[in-house]
């Protein structure tokens, strides 16, 4: 069964070649420069403009937006699940693991918020997904609250230093988190 793979902008080549990934989401300022892993091609490499934040933006700040949600969710419908997909902003801990828990449930629309909430939680202590991302996604994807709900309910993570990846398991019915 394949994943999602969330890291930070400075693991994507290491992540991808690691977990033979051969698509890719980039959340990223819209000046910041990369370079995309040789492993994935420039037509599954989805480059979404936006700074973190969790209110429309202003100035020079481009804030999350519907449409750079509906991208996602078209994106990550195109990805065939053969292989991992990498998702990954700056340190991987605010747009990434919001955008994994939209791709999620994009993919698994039958998958409870409340235990896709708690699977990021036991994966990655440390993710606080923009709650931004979180509520346009929870509107698109007709999820009535639910999950802007529980994602509050995990509350902030932990603090962290930028370096830690993870990987979310896609839906499974019967996933259990350990005690």
């Amino acid at each position: 069964m394949s994943a999602i793979i969330v890291c930070p902008l400075a693991s994507i080549a290491e992540m991808a070649v690691r977990h033979g990934a051969r698509d890719m989401v980039s959340l990223i300022a819209e000046r910041q420069d990369f370079h995309r892993p040789g492993v994935i091609s420039a037509d599954r490499h989805l480059k979404l403009a936006m700074n973190d934040i969790g209110f429309a933006g202003t100035g020079n700040l481009i804030a999350p937006s519907e449409a750079h949600v509906l991208e996602l969710i078209r994106f990550v419908r195109g990805w065939n699940q053969s292989t991992p997909i990498i998702i990954h902003c700056w340190m991987g801990v605010s747009r990434s693991p919001a955008a994994a828990v939209i791709a999620a449930l994009a993919l698994h629309p039958e998958e409870d918020d409340f235990a896709l909430a708690a699977r990021l939680r036991s994966v990655a202590p440390h993710a606080t997904p923009n709650p931004r991302i979180i509520e346009i996604g929870d509107g698109i994807l007709g999820r009535r609250g639910r999950l802007v709900t529980a994602i509050r309910g995990i509350g902030r993570g932990a603090e962290t230093d930028g370096r830690a990846s993870f990987s979310l398991p896609l839906f499974r019915p019967n996933f259990a988190i350990a005690d």
